[in-house]
């Protein structure tokens, strides 16, 4: 007998959704985090499945254990009142479901479906089901290569087990599960690989398993297991160094130039954090480690290890909404240099080495660095002495590029003095890191784009301004390389090498005649100050974008090594244990 009224009822049914349902929304996040893009409830495929993979040809559905007669026979009896009216409803849906999955089967689509308990209770189960035929064509024997996993734009490869999900059944991005685990391993074995062990364990163990189809603790404890399931994290050019005359964490990381400055000089990473994808790339191909994401959130800085010497950070520039209220460490809220600061705070280094653009120094009328330096210097109570712009050009790279450094001491170092490092080679020019062979067509400029250069130019030059594409001669320096605006037509050079003038891309007009061209790629890493086996593997845009991004590694390198100099290095009471 039901105990609701006609009314009650027709309400409670009426708010029952066809599409949208919280069980959807669920998984359909579920999905989002694993990198699969899907349409929902397309029309135009039979059956409107709750989530349709049109590359794979998957249709995805999400079934109520209710609505869709789940143990039917053994349920049906479960039904008290109206059960003529049930049973039909039921029924049919359960015959509706198989009259779709044979069509979509006949049509070539692949159909899982899903009971809302298995959602629920396993998600990571459901997805594996998904991702696992998306990858069906890989073999077991495979080693599991991350550089492939995590390919930036799109993930060919991922799984996830029972330690992938967060306390909150959320899952763990798979960018962050191989940070995790990529952290650990290369930090195996010293006290730096605590913050990251429990998970990494747990996640090395889902990943063997599932890829090896069995279960096998034991054998994953084994570090040889590990390191070989992982082998491509320890195939890259820059590897950690084994025996560090210190460590150091990287924030705000890039593509790794206050890393390579640092690994240059003995020292090791035990932290990373970027949350540009494709930065985060290159990062893996050159360093072997995934970087973690958002270091904003606190469960990122929870990864961070106790008791490592430098912290290094090249942290955006913003204006402090609260500047000049002396609210000290609170003016900082809401900005990336909060972030910093607390970490600083929490963790204690020995030293940190800050690194901005020189508008730093005049940004927000001079408000912005006063209320850096009064946190590092009042609240924080570190010795930092004046910052200092350093150009890049004085160091060995024909670039013009002015930075500000900010460096810092902890009171118990003794440091009471800092002087930033004088030029050590001035005289590089652009012939010096020019592309030796013949490069690509696409970098020469069409003649449209290169009358559109001319005109844009002639009207500023018309109002008494200085914009506008500029030719860099071989025995010339560079202006900064920078990410937008006119950063690369700031930058062109003459290159009368080239012979065949086919265009390889889409272009107004023909190839000029005047060998105007880009710098290449390569050629702007080497004005960062990157060797030549550093690894590009990301498209031109992004290379460009990274590059512009980076720090000049031989001006910090060369003042990191002042740092050095004055910073006990020999081992001392534990920081940041516990500190909250």
């Amino acid at each position: 007998m039901d105990h609701l009224t006609k009314e009650q009822r027709h309400k409670n049914m009426a708010a029952n959704k066809s599409k949208g349902t919280k069980l959807e929304i669920m998984f359909g996040k579920f999905l989002w985090n694993a990198g699969i893009r899907y349409r929902k409830n397309d029309k135009s495929v039979f059956g409107k499945p709750d989530f349709v993979l049109r590359g794979s040809k998957i249709a995805i559905f999400c079934d109520g254990e209710f609505w869709h007669g789940r143990n039917w026979n053994i349920r049906k009896n479960d039904h008290k009142s109206n059960c003529k009216f049930w049973h039909s409803k039921i029924e049919r849906n359960i015959e509706r479901d198989k009259e779709v999955n044979e069509e979509l089967r006949k049509q070539g689509w692949k159909v899982f479906r899903f009971w809302e308990t298995e959602i629920t209770v396993n998600p990571d189960v459901c997805l594996n089901e998904v991702l696992n035929y998306m990858n069906r064509k890989s073999t077991t024997d495979e080693k599991i290569a991350i550089t492939k996993m995590c390919g930036g734009g799109k993930i060919s490869m991922q799984m996830y087990g029972p330690h992938s999900l967060n306390e909150d059944g959320s899952i763990i991005s798979f960018e962050e599960q191989m940070a995790i685990v990529s952290h650990y391993l290369h930090n195996q074995g010293n006290k730096y690989a605590k913050p990251y062990e429990i998970k990494a364990e747990g996640l090395i163990e889902d990943i063997y398993n599932i890829h090896q189809k069995k279960s096998d603790i034991q054998c994953v404890s084994d570090v040889c297991v590990q390191y070989s399931l992982f082998s491509d994290l320890f195939a890259v050019p820059f590897l950690p160094i084994e025996k560090p005359k210190f460590t150091f964490i990287d924030l705000f990381a890039g593509i790794g130039g206050f890393r390579m400055a640092m690994q240059n000089l003995g020292g090791k990473c035990v932290f990373s954090s970027e949350w540009d994808v494709q930065a985060q790339k290159t990062y893996l191909l050159n360093y072997g480690e995934v970087p973690f994401g958002d270091i904003t959130k606190e469960s990122t800085k929870s990864f961070i290890p106790d008791d490592f010497d430098i912290l290094c950070a090249g942290f955006p520039c913003q204006a402090f909404s609260l500047a000049g209220k002396r609210l000290g460490f609170e003016e900082t809220r809401g900005t990336l240099f909060f972030d910093v600061a607390e970490i600083i705070r929490r963790k204690r280094p020995k030293a940190f080495f800050l690194e901005n653009v020189k508008g730093l120094l005049i940004h927000d009328k001079g408000k912005t660095i006063q209320t850096i330096l009064k946190v590092l210097r009042e609240d924080l109570d570190y010795y930092v002495p004046e910052p200092q712009i350093v150009n890049a050009m004085n160091f060995g790279v024909p670039q013009h590029r002015e930075r500000v450094y900010i460096v810092g001491f902890r009171k118990d170092q003794n440091v009471n003095e800092f002087t930033y490092p004088t030029p050590t080679d001035t005289t590089k020019t652009f012939a010096d890191i020019k592309e030796k062979n013949t490069v690509s067509a696409k970098y020469y400029l069409s003649t449209q784009y290169v009358k559109t250069l001319v005109a844009h130019k002639e009207r500023h030059a018309a109002k008494g301004n200085g914009f506008g594409y500029e030719i860099i001669p071989d025995n010339g320096v560079a202006n900064a390389i920078v990410v937008g605006g006119m950063g690369r037509e700031r930058n062109l050079v003459i290159d009368n090498r080239l012979e065949d003038f086919t265009p390889v891309t889409n272009i107004k007009g023909e190839i000029n005649r005047d060998g105007l061209r880009r710098m290449t790629p390569r050629e702007w890493a080497r004005l960062q100050g990157f060797p030549d086996n550093f690894i590009i593997g990301v498209a031109d845009a992004s290379a460009y974008k990274q590059f512009g991004n980076s720090v000049a590694v031989p001006a910090i390198q060369a003042t990191a090594q002042e740092i050095i100099k004055r910073i006990n290095l020999s081992k001392s009471k534990k920081y940041g244990t516990d500190r909250k």
